[in-house]
């Protein structure tokens, strides 16, 4: 464990102490009072709603070891004082604070760091190559959706014993994976596919690419594993080939990795895969050929980083995914499926292929807006109908400013009108969904995060189980 210091935020941040212990070991972050635990370290952040900074004393009454705080925060010392073992430190940006500080902490280590990003399967992909790569590691890897320049470093600063990192990276724009692969300075790095998401900042895929491939300007060693089978990323493989090391797989494309006699159940998929010649059954414990593509990451990673291949497959099976992604549940014979946590094209895509893959069962999809798509955003919810139709799906249940576009689009294709629902309340969506649901149905839950579909998830689920 290489533990920092009091002193070691002085020098690398510039702060000014106001009081302090300087050789007081800083171990344990937070940036949330409500889940703090005693001990730790409160950072105050300015959001864009909530200033972190006026948080402080509460910090300091539930038992934090100190605050790092921004240097215009209104400090009382009379609240201070009453706090003699707390250290306060001012700085002049905490983000950045916390950014510089996770930067020094992955320099005390000389430990494998795998990053992850893409438009689509981020967090998915993580939990696959994290399970994999336990098998031979201690593995620290990005907890829900940290994945951001809070997020990150969050994760990093939290490093104690462990000898491997799995971290996700995310982005909104240009600049902001640049930044944390600087920070992270990975060792390997997976692009799971570039899509839509997003594009509505970036103006199109192609910038999309730029924004992602961003995360190699951190790689002393640039080894890049990729999904051969999306368009752009193959192209960028063939064209930099004799330039970066690649490791590709996918379903379709000519890649390293590649499954064959890929069966989809309800709940698992398996696949024969050959590894140095030998055949191996693969069993995926979450259904899809998306989480199949997924798992190729995972073998690919796991192979790099020397993990022997009969634990690999091992790993494959028992994985645990992060919540709201594909969480399947059958309640009085009723399957409930959660995708809730964010949406994309792609994402919708796959998760509409999985629903309408399905046998003996009546598919009903509840789908919301998909955010942030600008310009485009009519044209890929209308993509998303094509989806729709495409897949058989029975029942469409809509909800948002722009899903109307996904209702347009089925209709214009020959859907059955008296099948599509629209709502613009929650209550008014739940409580027709509660008349006509029957046993042997399934349901899918897919939105952007904002859209808020897991509250509708939670709401039916504690219906059927009550």
């Amino acid at each position: 464990m290489h533990n920092i210091y009091l002193k070691d935020l002085i020098r690398i941040c510039n702060g000014k102490l106001m009081q302090g212990n300087l050789d007081e070991a800083l171990i344990n972050f937070s940036k949330d009072t409500r889940t703090m635990a005693k001990g730790s370290i409160y950072v105050g952040i300015k959001g864009e709603v909530i200033d972190g900074d006026i948080y402080y004393e509460e910090a300091l009454e539930k038992g934090c070891l100190g605050c790092i705080l921004n240097d215009d925060a209104n400090i009382n010392k009379d609240i201070i004082n009453k706090y003699p073992n707390a250290f306060i430190v001012l700085v002049k940006d905490t983000v950045k604070c916390l950014q510089e500080l996770a930067k020094y902490k992955r320099s005390l280590y000389d430990i494998p760091v795998v990053a992850i990003t893409g438009s689509v399967g981020k967090t998915s992909t993580k939990d696959i190559i994290a399970s994999v790569l336990s098998k031979k590691y201690k593995v620290l890897k990005t907890l829900g959706n940290y994945n951001n320049e809070i997020g990150l470093p969050l994760t990093i600063l939290s490093l104690k014993a462990e000898d491997c990192l799995v971290l996700e990276m995310g982005m909104n724009h240009f600049g902001e994976i640049r930044n944390l692969t600087a920070i992270a300075k990975p060792t390997v790095a997976v692009i799971t596919t570039i899509g839509t998401s997003h594009i509505g900042n970036l103006g199109s895929r192609e910038n999309i690419l730029k924004a992602k491939l961003e995360i190699l300007e951190g790689m002393d060693k640039k080894t890049l594993i990729i999904n051969n089978d999306n368009d752009l990323l193959n192209a960028f493989y063939l064209n930099n080939k004799d330039k970066i090391d690649f490791y590709t797989y996918g379903l379709t494309s000519v890649s390293l990795y590649k499954p064959y006699n890929i069966i989809n159940n309800e709940l698992n998929s398996t696949y024969d895969i050959n590894i140095d010649n030998n055949i191996y059954n693969v069993k995926v414990n979450v259904p899809g050929n998306h989480f199949v593509l997924n798992s190729l990451a995972g073998i690919a990673v796991g192979r790099y980083l020397g993990v022997p291949i009969n634990d690999i497959v091992a790993a494959l099976s028992n994985f645990e995914l992060t919540k709201k992604r594909m969480e399947i549940e059958k309640i009085n014979d009723i399957t409930l499926i959660n995708d809730a946590y964010n949406a994309s094209l792609d994402s919708m895509a796959s998760a509409l292929s999985y629903l309408g893959s399905l046998k003996d069962t009546r598919k009903i999809a509840i789908l919301g807006d998909m955010l942030e798509l600008g310009d485009y955003s009519e044209y890929l919810h209308r993509e998303v109908g094509k989806c729709v139709y495409n897949n058989k799906i029975d029942i469409l249940i809509i909800m948002g400013s722009d899903s109307k576009y996904i209702k347009d689009e089925v209709i214009k294709l020959g859907f059955n009108k008296d099948n599509v629902y629209e709502f613009k309340q929650k209550e008014d969506l739940l409580d027709h969904l509660f008349k006509t649901i029957k046993p042997n149905d399934t349901l899918l839950f897919k939105a952007s995060f904002g859209m808020k579909f897991y509250e509708l998830y939670n709401t039916v689920k504690e219906k059927l189980n009550s």
